[in-house]
């Protein structure tokens, strides 16, 4: 069954696979500039959600499935490219202010509770020469740093396929297998000729 549509699929004129060949070409790359468009929309989606603080999870979400189930749709662009691609600056930048502002307020809670404690402590001593060793001494004991929040969290690099199912997928099938057919028919011809 196979071995006769081959053998009729050679019998073809070469000019009409040929134009097979260049239709499923064209299609091919359409397809495949379609599927990086869309992609870098939907990167464009992460990025404004991660600028506005808009729902980052779920733009992020469509980036990955997007991605994931189409060919050409690599995010770097090119050798010198940001890596990995997809970084959420600005949802890792307010993460970072807000750890610092809660660091902050309890340190400021911590600081009034040290002056209080070694005002209790020291009550004579005005001039401080008792209180600031007292008060530095309770503030290096009982405040906080800062956590550190991981970059890495925050930065996302997708792979795509290498071939997927799509009309992408299956135009470039259609195009390698029309171009050796092409080339199959031509050879065998000119075989036949000699």
């Amino acid at each position: 069954m196979i071995k006769e549509k081959l053998s009729y699929l050679l019998r073809l004129p070469a000019w009409i696979l040929g134009a097979l060949f260049i239709v499923s070409a064209v299609i091919a790359i359409l397809a495949l500039r379609q599927n990086n468009q869309t992609m870098i929309e939907l990167r464009n989606d992460v990025y404004q959600a991660d600028q506005t603080g808009g729902d980052v999870e779920s733009a992020l979400g469509k980036l990955r499935a997007y991605v994931h189930s189409h060919i050409n749709t690599d995010l770097s662009s090119g050798g010198n490219a940001i890596k990995p691609p997809i970084q959420l600056k600005y949802t890792y930048e307010r993460l970072v202010a807000a750890e610092q502002k809660r660091v902050d307020s309890v340190n400021a809670k911590v600081y009034t509770d040290a002056q209080n404690h070694c005002q209790a402590l020291h009550p004579a001593s005005f001039s401080g020469r008792q209180r600031v060793p007292c008060v530095e001494q309770y503030v290096t004991a009982n405040g906080v740093k800062a956590q550190a929040v991981p970059p890495a969290l925050y930065q996302f690099d997708f792979v795509s396929p290498t071939w997927s199912p799509d009309l992408a997928g299956f135009s470039l099938l259609a195009s390698i297998f029309l171009a050796i057919a092409l080339v199959a028919a031509l050879t065998l011809r000119r075989l036949r000729l000699s």
